[in-house]
């Protein structure tokens, strides 16, 4: 059977073209890395076409120059965007510039060199080899985030066109007798157009796929977060608060909780409005983050009300956290809200171990409401009051 280099990467181009449509369609409405893989796979499009438009100008006219360094531009370009969509579905914010470098320096090379015939296909299959390497090591590279096997899929497509890709640049800057021209009917060309066809298929699964795991944890944080202020709902930290309990029983670690609820809420919305208060909530949710240590587990309870596990925490644990809390609000309240944030709270801490998460809020949820009918702006621990000596440290007033 015979198969014309020509033909291969016409289906490979319109292949390109028909994702290049149907990709927004697929995705639906996308976040910032979808739109990166998108915007890649149109540039590669847009490229392809025009390096196919380039071989109906004159050869080495203007025309031909001009058509045939924008689609390397094209090409190139949408590989780095590319690069960028992996890195931030592999849950890098910091991601790899050099596969954009490179295609800056590609398209430079290729349009000054172009009148080299040699040169020009060395240079630019050269750059797309080293600029698919670098994808695959930053592929390679263990996530920040859990990913599926779509990246390993993208590996083996992008080391097979990096091996035809290389091949066509050995051949045609040492080899050009063999390699006259883009469409030569040579044995690694022929592989180069199988490969490609066989690498937009490929790829175009692993982007779905990527895109279906970067939703699916889109819905995992949507159900596990506050919207509002970033931090864990409700359910969410009962889950978490029960399995931290069952490990802290198993280790014989003091385990701690916290309830706070911020004061005077209500006349914070009434003077400065809900955008006032969602400020507050977002501010204390920040403060909470801020003085948090490894492991501490903290949500937004409801209302104003936060809620702080203290994993591996005794009494004085706590009161160090609480103190933490109440010095970085003194702070940061009045310069970025333009007046105080107290709060009240109620302490609780483990007494046995076959206490629940239930138990061990209903006694915090008291000291937090006898915290309030002492006078409010304080934090109270009951389980300590039968120590006379350090009463004084338990009621925190500003």
């Amino acid at each position: 059977m015979h198969i014309e280099v020509a033909s291969l990467l016409f289906v490979m181009t319109l292949n390109l073209l028909t994702i290049a449509v149907a990709l927004p369609a697929f995705m639906g409405r996308v976040n910032r890395p979808a739109r990166f893989a998108q915007a890649g796979v149109a540039l590669q499009a847009a490229g392809w076409v025009l390096l196919l438009l380039s071989s109906l100008a004159e050869p080495s006219s203007w025309q031909d120059r001009v058509v045939s360094t924008l689609s390397m531009a094209g090409i190139a370009a949408g590989m780095a965007y590319n690069a960028i969509a992996f890195d931030l579905w592999c849950g890098r914010v910091a991601f790899a510039r050099a596969p954009a470098v490179i295609a800056v320096l590609l398209t430079a090379g290729y349009g000054i060199g172009f009148d080299s015939y040699p040169f020009r296909v060395g240079w630019a299959n050269g750059l797309f080899t080293l600029q698919m390497a670098i994808v695959v090591a930053s592929l390679c590279r263990k996530p920040l985030v859990p990913v599926g096997r779509w990246r390993w899929l993208l590996v083996i497509s992008l080391l097979a066109q990096m091996t035809v890709t290389g091949w066509r640049g050995v051949l045609g800057a040492f080899y050009t007798a063999d390699f006259p021209n883009f469409f030569a009917p040579h044995m690694v060309n022929l592989f180069f157009g199988l490969v490609a066809n066989i690498t937009v298929v490929l790829s175009l699964a692993a982007l779905l796929l990527a895109h279906r795991d970067e939703a699916a944890r889109e819905l995992e944080r949507l159900a596990t977060t506050d919207g509002l202020t970033g931090v864990l709902n409700r359910r969410a930290w009962l889950t978490q608060a029960a399995i931290d309990l069952t490990m802290g029983e198993r280790y014989r670690q003091p385990v701690g909780v916290l309830m706070v609820d911020l004061d005077h809420f209500k006349q914070i919305n009434d003077h400065y409005g809900h955008a006032g208060g969602d400020g507050a909530l977002q501010l204390f949710a920040e403060a909470l983050r801020a003085v948090a240590r490894t492991g501490d587990v903290y949500c937004r309870y409801g209302g104003e009300e936060f809620c702080v596990l203290m994993n591996q925490a005794d009494a004085a644990a706590v009161r160090a956290f609480d103190l933490r809390l109440r010095a970085w609000l003194h702070e940061a309240a009045p310069r970025l809200l333009g007046y105080a944030l107290p709060y009240s709270a109620g302490v609780a801490m483990r007494l046995s171990d076959d206490e629940t998460i239930e138990a061990l809020l209903r006694r915090a949820d008291s000291a937090l409401y006898s915290a309030k009918a002492l006078g409010r702006n304080l934090t109270l621990n009951p389980d300590e009051l039968d120590e006379p000596d350090i009463q004084p440290s338990l009621s925190m007033r500003d």
